[in-house]
Parts: structure tokens; sequence; C-alpha cells
């Protein structure tokens, strides 16, 4: 049996359900986006710090991952949450476009070193709300593409906290703080994190500490887009 590559398949994939057209332009295209819009993504510079991916001077870890570290030891993102990424982000988010995920899983670079994937958890009343949790719906597709197993019931976000929409850092952290628990133990276990957006880090901060708790001994974060200070 031939096996297709995995950039083939998500070409494959955008091509029957987009009907030949670019999600953005609506132009002519084979895949999720025709050349000129793919060309458009605002993606982050090289040079940024290799643990909250925020852009930094010869890709140095910034000052706060220097004075208040976060629970997470790296974050590899791929775009900045600016126009015209945010489109694509939000269509999965919030218009059920679950097309869009193998598209921006496929964005996201090879990293080796992780055992385990794990996607930021929704809270049992979002989830039955919205009836799918797009953070899980990439990391499905980055665990087919990456050959690993997806844990989407080790994690588990037990308070339904408030929206983080406006609330500065130290806010945010509290308002998290406590939301997310293990139902069984990681122990030594290397584990990466699958959201959509990275803000503040807050929120992968807080999946992180409770992912130590249970005995992961590292844990980095693969987010699709990083909102820039």
């Amino acid at each position: 049996m031939r096996t297709i590559p995995w950039s083939s398949a998500v070409a494959s994939l955008a091509g029957r359900l987009f009907g030949g057209t670019c999600y953005l332009c609506r132009g002519a295209s084979r895949g999720v986006l025709c050349p000129p819009c793919a060309g458009d993504l605002p993606r982050l510079p090289r040079e940024r710090c290799p643990r909250c991916a925020l852009p930094t001077a010869g890709g140095a870890e910034c000052g706060r991952c220097i004075g208040d570290p976060p629970g997470f030891d790296a974050t590899l993102a791929v775009f900045a949450y600016a126009f015209p990424a945010d489109v694509l982000v939000q269509g999965l988010k919030f218009r059920g476009e679950l097309a869009l995920a193998p598209f921006l899983a496929d964005e996201l670079p090879a990293a080796g070193g992780v055992d385990l994937v794990i996607p930021v958890p929704l809270h049992a009343l979002r989830l039955r709300e919205r009836g799918y949790n797009q953070s899980m719906e990439i990391a499905r597709s980055v665990g087919a593409r990456f050959g690993l197993p997806v844990a989407a019931d080790v994690c588990e976000r037990v308070r339904d906290t408030p929206a983080q929409l406006g609330l500065p850092l130290k806010e945010r952290r509290e308002n998290v703080r406590g939301a997310f628990s293990c139902r069984r133990a990681l122990d030594g276990r290397r584990v990466a994190v699958v959201d959509d957006v990275m803000t503040t880090g807050a929120t992968l901060g807080e999946v992180a500490a409770t992912l130590k708790r249970f005995g992961a001994t590292r844990v980095v974060n693969w987010v699709v887009a990083r909102t820039l200070d």
C-alpha cells in the first residue's frame, strides 16, 4: 500500500473540502491557501525567546522569562497573531472550519524530544456549547504527522474560568490558577501541549505546572500563533 506524504494528504483534503478555492481570497488554489495568500501570513522572526517565543535580540531568553520563569520549558510558534493568520485561527475556533486544523498543524515545525501530545482542554460546559475543541483538532493532526500519541483524556479543565480577554498577566494567572488537573500520572514523560493561540502564556503556564505536578519532566508548547506585545 502506497503511503501518501502528510503535506500531500493535507492538500488533497483541502481541495475536496474547499472546492479548489483559497480560503482567504477565494481564488483558485490546490490547497487551503493560494501561494500569494500563503506568502502574506505573518511568520514570526527566527530570533525569539526559546521559552515564550517573543522576538528577542539574537534569540536570547527574554527578561520576563528570566525574572519570572513560566511553568513550560520552551515554545514553538509559527505565526504572529495578526491578519491574515488570525482569520484562519478564528475560522477554526469560532466558525467550525475543522478542515483548517490539518493545514495549521502542517505549519508547525518538526521537533523531537517529545513522548506525548496533549491539547489544552476545554471545560465540559464550553465543549458542549462549542461542540469541539480546536486545540484537540490541531493536536490530532500533529500526532498523525509526527507519529506521536495524542492523550486527550489526561489533562482536564476542572473549573470553567471567565474569558481571559482584556485581563493583564497577573489577573490572567489568578483566573486560571487551579483550573486544570490530570487523570493519571505522567512519570518521566516529555509532553508537547498544543494550542491555537498563545497570548500572555498564563493558561499554558498553568497547564505546564499541572502536568509537572503529575510527573512530567519537560513541557513544551506547540502553538500556531503568538500574540506579540
